[in-house]
């Protein structure tokens, strides 16, 4: 059940981050940031309400730690999402997502085997194949738009996956309630220094279904840990680009070379190479 768990998980974030992605392109990006860790925190809120918890501080400490880098790590990939390709973004930002947790498994005693290690060197090669591009002049570059962002946003959502998880043999809802809590008064902080405008421009809909899939997919990913230990299930979940990209190719008809196609490709075996490992 767990892997099943983490496979939803994957293709609700994955969906999510499309329809985050399309969002930003109508609204602003801090206001579809916010509103979509806002539709998060109700349903987490009518979910407590239907399945009351035990209230758990540890759990709710440990969700408030990752949902202030889940709100940058959400940021920076609406950001990027918004000005490059998804193609492009969503599988470099999986890759650091999956590798992260890999990372402070082995700073913490973890020996993941050598397959696992492989993973992580062809997602390296991954990461620097579906970031080339062409100029305007046809010329081979590696400056694809959104590409310094998605880097940042994997680095963050690993950070917490790897502090969500920490709460899997907690109280999950609280530990869900404590991240968006989080995210939503750091994000919201930002929106009113910033005076950022909270107009949807046609937008409401994708943000209301778009939190609801990202808030459902947490929770399976907390429900895959608990079943399947950290490390395995924050990889496996990792495979979320292949929604992203699938949605992009059939909704937007985006087009990727080649040698991005393959980069997407090097991702996903890296991600699953991790997991196996």
């Amino acid at each position: 059940m767990g892997l099943l768990f983490a496979l939803v998980a994957a293709a609700a974030y994955g969906s999510a981050d499309f329809l985050g992605g399309i969002a930003a392109r109508r609204a602003a990006l801090l206001a579809v940031a916010l509103a979509t860790q806002a539709v998060g925190l109700l349903v987490i809120a009518l979910a407590l309400a239907v399945h009351p918890e035990a209230f758990n501080a540890v759990s709710l400490g440990w969700g408030a730690l990752a949902g202030l880098a889940g709100a940058a790590g959400i940021a920076l990939l609406y950001h990027a999402l918004s000005i490059g390709r998804m193609g492009v973004v969503s599988p470099v930002t999986a890759v650091l997502a999956a590798a992260v947790p890999v990372i402070f498994g082995i700073a913490t005693g973890e020996r993941p085997s050598p397959l696992a290690y492989g993973g992580l060197a062809l997602a390296a090669a991954a990461i620097v194949a579906i970031s080339a591009s062409f100029d305007s002049g046809g010329k081979r570059e590696f400056a694809t738009a959104g590409l310094r962002e998605a880097v940042l946003s994997g680095i963050a959502f690993g950070a917490f996956f790897t502090l969500l998880g920490m709460a899997r043999d907690g109280a999950p809802l609280f530990a869900l309630l404590g991240s968006r809590l989080a995210s939503v008064g750091l994000l919201g902080s930002i929106v009113s220094i910033t005076r950022t405008s909270m107009r949807a421009n046609g937008a409401l809909w994708i943000v209301v279904l778009g939190g609801t899939l990202d808030m459902g997919a947490n929770l399976l990913y907390l429900l895959a840990a608990r079943i399947d230990g950290l490390a395995i299930s924050a990889v496996l979940t990792s495979l979320y680009p292949a929604s992203t990209v699938l949605l992009a190719a059939i909704v937007l008809r985006e087009r990727l070379s080649r040698v991005q196609w393959a980069g997407v490709l090097c991702a996903l075996v890296a991600v699953a190479m991790i997991a196996a490992g």
